[in-house]
């Protein structure tokens, strides 16, 4: 069944026909496909493989405290958001949120960051996954060019995204739950070998970090940003079956399902190489120290660590594949993008167009990027750029929050509405700071001033838009999925008219 909630017009003047696709797939996914799609969008794996040593090498052996400490500010980051799709679900979610919170020209600033933070992620994920597969397969004696895995990977991913969304999450649920049960399995054995010096509770003494509280603000960093992805579910706000309650759910639960995971296994990789400075400084110094616990204490697992991280780059090139194809399909409804990305396939349900452009953009940026700096530093890079893209997004959607619910209609709630996204607002400048302080070096610390230029483009866009065209951006964030059908078509003729009065 179609969205009726989610109808995109024809033009700016008339409505789609009647027996026209009005919108995507309603009710296609549950609270379970929710959760999925944030928790793979983190990619547990990954971030297991490649941040620890990060974080270790700030913190020392209260890594995972840092962990622990990055759970529970992600959760304060993610009450706003959890609010606002409470009010507001729509596959058009950030945008829509600002837009009906702040106003349409900062809506329209939030959709632009959130194409530079899930458009950029894709390819860098490709790439990502290229070299990756490259050289998992050499260790094997087998020689496959990148490229080849890169552009089987985009194939594959453009597949699921056409066939719709319940395809894609149950491929990501495999995928999810292949990578989790390996990281566990490693993580099991390493504790129950009593790691390398014997269990101990060190790991979460905050004052074994290396660099006190320093240390921990600065090893907070890469914790918070191994969270990044957990607000995936709410881009799925006009296909999951009870929005309003499944998808903050689906945010919250998957956020303490990956913290859980992330505690864990950190645990298991702190103890694995021991809690002394100088096993520190050796997990520190380990490019891949998940990959040298399997070797030391499980070489049986090998071959399945490395399937496990190539199952978690592909989960997560996955679902921001499909955020970022909600959000270009949102704004396309309402006309801030070309209305043909809102064209839905009658037969499946699904933005075909979006889909296909989506792919398009992010094979070209993968090739061009690969082959000019090398699949890895096309990961790095990228990565860089869309985590100084995504952060505003969370600071806007926390003040969209402050504002939306201080309306005369609406029940403030001085906790939910107030101080939890001050605090969240406070918390994301930790991942900002560390970025830029002290300086890295180039090409990275030229990445913050980029955004900053392109905040600057899409705010002056936003600006001429209004003045020029008031009445388009007067429809951002309109459409809604309702909590029910009369709810839907209420919206939907409201929507109706108010393009056309605006035309």
């Amino acid at each position: 069944m179609t969205d009726s909630a989610a109808a995109p017009a024809a033009s700016a003047s008339s409505p789609a026909p009647p027996d026209a696709p009005t919108g995507l797939k309603r009710g296609a996914i549950g609270l379970g496909g929710a959760v999925v799609m944030s928790a793979a969008l983190m990619g547990p794996a990954v971030s297991v493989y490649f941040n620890p040593q990060l974080v270790a090498a700030q913190a020392g052996a209260a890594t995972p405290f840092v962990f622990a400490l990055s759970m529970v500010a992600s959760l304060i980051v993610a009450n706003g958001i959890m609010e606002m799709a409470r009010e507001l679900p729509s596959a058009g979610a950030f945008y829509t949120y600002v837009s009906r919170g702040v106003g349409p020209r900062a809506g329209f600033v939030t959709g632009g960051l959130m194409f530079v933070a899930y458009a950029l992620l894709v390819p860098a994920e490709l790439a990502l996954m290229g070299s990756y597969a490259h050289d998992v397969l050499k260790q094997h004696g087998i020689d496959v060019p990148w490229v080849a895995v890169s552009l089987v990977a985009a194939a594959a991913m453009t597949l699921l995204s056409v066939r719709g969304i319940a395809g894609s999450i149950k491929t990501a649920l495999i995928m999810f739950s292949a990578e989790v049960a390996v990281i566990l399995v490693l993580s099991v054995v390493v504790l129950s070998k009593g790691g390398a010096h014997g269990l101990s509770a060190e790991p979460f003494n905050p004052a074994r970090s290396l660099h006190g509280v320093s240390g921990i603000a600065l090893g907070m960093v890469y914790g918070v940003l191994s969270f990044i992805g957990f607000e995936a579910a709410a881009t799925l706000g006009e296909e999951t079956r009870n929005p309003r309650r499944n998808v903050p759910r689906g945010l919250g639960y998957s956020l303490i399902l990956v913290g859980a995971i992330y505690i864990f296994c950190t645990y298991a990789e702190t103890i694995g190489f021991g809690t002394g400075d100088g096993d520190v400084a050796k997990l520190a110094d380990d490019p891949s120290p998940f990959v040298t616990l399997g070797q030391t204490f499980a070489p049986w697992l090998n071959l399945l660590i490395g399937l496990a991280g190539l199952s978690s780059i592909f989960a997560v090139t996955v679902n921001s594949n499909n955020g970022i194809v909600r959000i270009l399909f949102a704004m396309g409804r309402e006309g801030m993008l070309p209305r043909r990305l809102a064209t839905v396939s009658p037969k499946l349900g699904t933005p075909v167009t979006t889909v296909l452009v989506q792919s398009g953009f992010a094979v070209v940026v993968t090739l061009l990027f690969g082959l000019w700096v090398g699949p890895f530093n096309t990961y790095a890079y990228l990565g860089a750029i869309l985590t100084f893209g995504i952060i505003p997004v969370y600071w806007l959607t926390n003040i969209a929050c402050m504002r939306f619910f201080r309306a005369p209609s609406r029940r403030f709630n001085p906790l939910r509405h107030g101080v939890l996204p001050v605090l969240g607002i406070l918390l994301m400048v930790i991942p900002v700071y560390g970025s830029v302080w002290p300086v890295p070096a180039a090409p990275y610390n030229w990445f913050p001033y980029a955004v900053l230029a392109y905040i600057a483009v899409l705010t002056t866009t936003a600006w001429v838009l209004g003045r020029r065209r008031p009445e388009l951006l007067s429809r951002t964030g309109e459409v809604l999925a309702g909590a029910d059908e009369d709810e839907a078509a209420e919206t939907t003729a409201a929507a109706v008219t108010t393009r056309q009065a605006g035309a």
